[in-house]
């Protein structure tokens, strides 16, 4: 941070607070207080570190990472994995990760239903991993956080993948999967690549 920020964020919280203590009285003086205690910490809690996710790709074998926010069973998808995961005859076959992060709506949450979005998780899994398997794609399966962009950081650190391969719906469809695939694009140190697939009768 710059230095001449600081006092500028000190005066941006002590203004408010002293002006309303000296012109109106104590009581409003809490209330702003409380308020802008109650805004710092909402901010502090959204931000998100933007460091590079994940350690360089070593040389001790390929792993393959697809995460998947939207079932794939499109054939052309599929032989899209497919020929990552078997390096195409110019690389070593790849050990395959296939992870599902949770989608929780906002009704779920109120309410702290979790189930519903898990079995939704699971249920992608399975069609991704058993569309893989047709193939001859063997994977394993994980559940994952609900935010794509932490459940592929949390799931790098006991499955250092070489190379990530993120599926989406179209931009429209899937907004925030747009917005994963951005922020993962610059911040992977694995190779990356996001799939667009139709997730209309999942919806």
């Amino acid at each position: 941070m710059a230095p001449w920020k600081l006092p500028l964020i000190v005066a941006a919280i002590a203004v408010p607070i002293a002006a309303s203590f000296v012109l109106v009285g104590p009581g409003l003086g809490l209330a702003m207080g409380s308020l802008v205690a109650v805004s710092i910490v909402a901010v502090a809690v959204s931000q998100r570190p933007r460091g590079q996710i994940g350690r360089d790709p070593g040389e001790d074998g390929r792993r393959l990472l697809v995460v998947v926010s939207h079932p794939v069973e499109d054939p052309d998808a599929i032989r899209e994995i497919a020929a990552e995961a078997s390096g195409g005859g110019r690389r070593a076959a790849a050990e395959v990760l296939v992870l599902a992060p949770v989608r929780i709506g906002f009704l779920d949450r109120w309410a702290s239903d979790l189930e519903g979005a898990r079995q939704q998780a699971q249920d992608r899994l399975v069609l991704t991993v058993a569309s893989l398997a047709k193939v001859g794609v063997a994977a394993e399966a994980r559940v994952g956080d609900e935010d794509l962009v932490q459940a592929v950081e949390d799931q790098l650190g006991s499955f250092p993948a070489s190379e990530v391969i993120l599926a989406t719906g179209d931009d429209d469809e899937d907004p925030a999967g747009a917005a994963a695939a951005a922020e993962l694009d610059s911040r992977l140190r694995a190779g990356f690549r996001r799939l667009v697939v139709s997730d209309r009768a999942d919806r």
